[in-house]
């Protein structure tokens, strides 16, 4: 079989390493005996994956017990409203920064629970870039953001400052793509089928101490606090997608959050630098808002928009069609994916501008 190129935003490409030992737990878990699709979750060998899973989240982030991790179902969408329901009481305000499609979701989400200020908005402006500079009211509930914008291609590389609110962040499509302080955050989520696992999972780490704000009586499955005395096994856990994230995040530990964050700026300022230099493309966003992950650029001539898509294809680089409300092109290079890749797709650019340019 012809390698592919991977370039989909989600769900996204996964190490080769780990593809295999999921695998090999589908055929037969841990000497159980048994597929990891059949094992209870109950039991010492999957408790074992829940154990190491969490404590691998903590130290990857460089957090300690006081923050509780959390593996839950209903992909980062859920998240839109279970944060709300949980940490948004009565007669408190919720600030969020719009910076795109999902945000805007979250902020819709939100306001079904209680008051939502939105702080500031890059809407006016399509979405290039990431709102800066704007005060943030120091009563409010929280302060939440979304660190990577899959559909326009931004990226925060700053975090406001938020003093004394928690700080709340989505960070679906880069979380493990670049080494951060995560202390900065109290509560932060991810859809898996980016950097992380498969489409399946949830990820939500928070501080325990934000459970003690929760006022309002939810349903059992609802509330974090059930989740989190229950390490994450109220109910029967997504197995599959758990096991997998797990062998995920020990790639990520043996290469190290440092290399990883190397190579993801090293794949972005390759691609970035060519679609400068190349002249039958550009890049609708500019300057230091750029995304490392997504990176959405366009040709100056809309008419081979599917020649090119066709000439990918060809070369088996998939998955470079942009977000269907957006048009053009997406790139999205997750921490999976090499810089041969990369290189793949800048000679299809450059034999394209032969032919075209």
């Amino acid at each position: 079989m012809n390698k592919k190129h991977n370039f989909y935003a989600g769900p996204a490409i996964l190490p080769a390493e780990v593809l295999e030992g999921a695998q090999a737990a589908i055929r037969e878990f841990g000497g159980t005996g048994l597929s990891l699709l059949e094992i209870s979750h109950r039991s010492k060998a999957f408790e074992a994956v829940m154990d190491e899973a969490g404590a691998l989240v903590l130290e990857l982030m460089g957090l300690d017990s006081n923050y509780a991790v959390l593996f839950l179902t209903g992909g980062a969408s859920s998240q839109f409203y279970m944060v709300p329901m949980n940490f948004l009481n009565e007669g408190e305000r919720a600030c969020y920064v719009n910076s795109g499609v999902w945000a805007a979701k979250a902020i819709k989400e939100a306001a079904l629970f209680g008051r939502v200020e939105v702080l500031a908005s890059s809407e006016s402006s399509a979405f290039q870039f990431i709102p800066k500079d704007f005060a943030i009211p120091q009563d409010a509930a929280y302060l939440h953001i979304t660190s990577n914008n899959t559909i326009y291609g931004t990226q925060y590389h700053r975090w406001p400052d938020a003093g004394d609110v928690p700080l709340f962040c989505d960070m679906s499509s880069d979380i493990f793509s670049r080494r951060l302080d995560f202390s900065k955050f109290s509560l932060i989520y991810a859809g898996a089928q980016k950097n992380l696992g498969p489409a399946g999972v949830t990820l939500v780490v928070l501080r325990r101490s934000l459970l003690d704000r929760v006022q309002r009586k939810l349903p059992a499955m609802l509330q974090y606090r059930t989740h989190a005395e229950n390490g994450s096994m109220y109910n029967t856990p997504p197995v599959f997608p758990i096991y997998v994230s797990l062998l995920t995040l020990r790639w990520i530990r043996n290469r190290g959050l440092d290399a990883i964050e190397a190579q993801n700026l090293e794949k972005a300022t390759r691609l970035y630098g060519e679609i400068a230099r190349n002249s039958c493309f550009y890049a609708p966003v500019a300057g230091d808002d750029r995304s490392w992950m997504n990176i959405v650029f366009r040709t100056s001539r809309p008419e081979l928009e599917s020649v090119f898509l066709d000439r990918c294809k060809e070369a088996n680089c998939v998955g470079l069609a942009g977000h269907r409300s957006a048009g053009g092109f997406r790139a999205s290079l997750y921490n999976a994916l090499g810089l041969e890749s990369v290189d793949a797709l800048i000679q299809v650019m450059r034999e394209f501008e032969r032919l075209h340019g």
